[in-house]
């Protein structure tokens, strides 16, 4: 069912700080900013030549990620994004097995444009994961 890894996400306080530390300090590229309204974030992508990393800000006063800052001031690794080939079908086999899906259930279009869904970090080691249809 997993596929590739498709990006290691960071929660970080400051979108401006943290793409300017990951351009200059580590002469990454680094894409511009986008406002994912429906995710209660604003995200950017580091590019890796095996990879990406997804910096987020907040984006709003009701973002999700905003009391994930509140207990990880500096910010922190907020979640893991694997690719699924069939988003419905991996979601229904979860499920299946006690699996819980945040939200309603249903996949909602993530920042490449694609369908994605969040399972509960606590059926999965501690770990918000996030899949990824490609």
């Amino acid at each position: 069912m997993l596929q590739r890894l498709n990006h290691v996400a960071l929660a970080v306080p400051d979108l401006e700080a943290a793409t300017a530390t990951y351009r200059a300090m580590l002469g990454a590229r680094v894409s511009a900013p986008q406002p994912l309204p429906d995710h209660g974030v604003t995200v950017v992508f580091v590019e890796l030549e095996n990879t990406k990393i997804e910096l987020l800000e907040p984006l709003g006063e009701n973002s999700p990620l905003a009391a994930f800052l509140a207990k990880n001031p500096k910010g922190g690794m907020h979640h893991l994004c694997y690719e699924v080939d069939d988003i419905a079908a991996a979601r229904d086999r979860l499920v299946a097995s006690g699996a819980r899906v945040l939200g309603d259930g249903e996949p909602k279009i993530g920042a490449h444009g694609k369908p994605v869904l969040f399972l509960h970090p606590g059926d999965v080691h501690g770990t918000l994961t996030e899949l990824e249809q490609v």
